[in-house]
């Protein structure tokens, strides 16, 4: 196809009946993003049945918007409230949520906006033109490579918020442990779910990190009882980044927006894993790693970019190969197959309008995110100012209505109410929820993957490390491991050549 060809197919989403689906998508996508608990491939389920109505292409294009609007929207109770409104936007409270205790809650949101819309943009130019060369790569990964892939990932984020490694390595474990709770991924066997028939699904993620991180951070603002301190008049440019603030997110922004994309290009909760490894990636280059967990700005350009960088790797083994990787994807799959539309290698051949359509709804879209929300700024920002006996029971509300809309199960309601009281508790003690919350995403991949390798080679243990891409992740593996030793090692030795030459 011609490059005339490629961009009359792109003007396809300008179209008017096109152009109101992408906006009510992205509209409707950041308001699911803000609401915690019902997430984009629910809302993209119920909204299916209308986008029927509407064609293929304007259909397609709204469950496109709706899907990539859910990640900007995602940040805004994360850093306000300290509740993700998206899975993928747990690690936006980790800083986040301290810059807005510092009054600087715009800013926060402000780069989340900035940062989301450049990773959003390189990811589409990416699916755009490297699409079928990055879905072979993917395809590489067979079930060793991601269990190898999921151990790393352990490893790497286990000491995630940085403070001790043993604590965060124990609720790394505690949440793998809960993710084996429910239906055996393999043999279909229930286990651990006690004649509970809501637990055979598994523990809701949505209740366990609503709970750990909204109804914990309640209770601590009831048991702390400080009067709401007075809030000094802030001017409106102060509700946006300043330049040091500028500056010091553009790289953060471009390392996650490469590794999201990438990351989207691997089956699972791509935005999640994407997230988590952008915040260990920048607290580990950063010149400043003591700052992350109390409010460095890098903590919300890096990870806000690579969510979004990774919805957009998710589309590309979606649109080339007909493989959803995520469950948004998969929903949009369901509504590709509704409107007649195959996606696969012949999707671009057969409905070149379908495949750009959704292409360009990308561009439109992000830029639409922008517009939103850079200006809705400043009303995002005086939520911080609503007393806190106001405040928290909204946000008590808006718990039990996004945990209870997740599965329509009020025992998902109590595992809400239960993991606050033991997150209120574990604050207390110095243990961080954020570990345990990769351990819920990672478990089911690892514990799947793992079971597959070793029915697949008739149980040799060994094919966990016999392929080329294996033993590479063991090495960094076992290098993430050694390297804080080693450079405790090296750290000593100068200090005693440093002492011994002063001697």
């Amino acid at each position: 196809m011609t490059d005339h060809g490629i961009l009359s197919n792109l003007l396809i989403t300008i179209q008017p009946a096109n152009f109101i689906a992408c906006f009510i998508g992205a509209l409707i996508g950041t308001l699911i993003g803000v609401l915690p608990g019902l997430g984009p491939a629910a809302a993209m389920a119920l909204v299916i049945p209308l986008t029927l109505k509407l064609g293929p292409t304007a259909g397609l294009i709204m469950l496109a918007g709706i899907y990539y609007g859910s990640m900007y929207g995602g940040s805004t109770t994360s850093v306000l409230v300290n509740v993700p409104g998206e899975p993928a936007s747990v690690v936006t409270t980790l800083d986040g949520y301290q810059m807005a205790k510092k009054g600087r809650a715009g800013a926060a949101l402000a780069i989340a906006a900035i940062g989301s819309f450049a990773a959003g943009t390189v990811s589409v130019i990416a699916l755009q033109f490297f699409a079928p060369l990055l879905a072979r790569t993917a395809l590489a990964f067979g079930p060793a490579e991601y269990f190898v892939l999921t151990a790393l990932g352990v490893i790497l984020l286990s000491n995630l918020t940085g403070k001790s490694r043993v604590r965060s390595l124990i609720m790394m474990i505690v949440g793998l442990i809960l993710s084996t709770v429910g239906m055996d991924p393999i043999g279909g066997l229930e286990r651990f779910s006690f004649g509970i028939e809501t637990a055979q699904g598994g523990i809701s993620f949505i209740a366990i990190t609503t709970g750990l991180f909204g109804i914990a951070e309640v209770f601590a603002v009831m048991a702390a009882r400080e009067k709401p301190a007075e809030i000094l008049p802030v001017r409106f440019r102060e509700l946006y980044p300043n330049r040091q603030e500028l500056k010091r997110s553009v790289a953060p922004i471009a390392r996650g927006s490469v590794l999201g994309f990438l990351i989207g290009l691997l089956p699972g909760p791509a935005a999640t894993m994407a997230s988590f490894a952008s915040y260990g990636l920048e607290r580990s280059v950063s010149k400043h790693p003591e700052e992350f967990g109390r409010g460095a700005i890098e903590g919300v350009a890096g990870p806000e970019s690579a969510n979004n960088a990774a919805s957009g790797g998710a589309m590309i083994p979606l649109l080339s190969l007909g493989l959803p990787f995520t469950p948004a994807t998969a929903v949009l799959l369901g509504g590709m197959l509704l409107h007649g539309i195959t996606p696969g290698p012949f999707l671009l051949r057969d409905r070149p309008d379908v495949f750009w359509g959704v292409i360009g709804s990308f561009y439109l879209g992000n830029a639409m995110l922008l517009i939103l929300n850079l200006p809705l700024v400043g009303i995002f920002a005086k939520l911080v100012r609503v007393p806190s006996r106001y405040l928290m029971p909204i946000i008590v509300i808006l718990c039990v209505i996004g945990t209870y809309g997740d599965n329509g199960a009020l025992f998902d309601v109590w595992v809400m109410l239960g993991a606050g009281v033991i997150g209120y508790v574990m604050r207390g003690y110095g243990y961080e929820p954020a570990p345990l919350v990769v351990g819920l995403v990672l478990g089911p991949v690892m514990e799947r993957s793992f079971r597959q390798t070793l029915i697949i080679s008739g149980g040799r243990v060994e094919s966990l490390w016999e392929s080329p891409l294996c033993t590479a992740m063991w090495a960094i593996a076992m290098i993430a491991v050694l390297m804080p030793l080693l450079i405790r090692l090296f750290k000593a030795g100068r200090r005693a050549l440093s002492e011994r030459g002063k001697a």
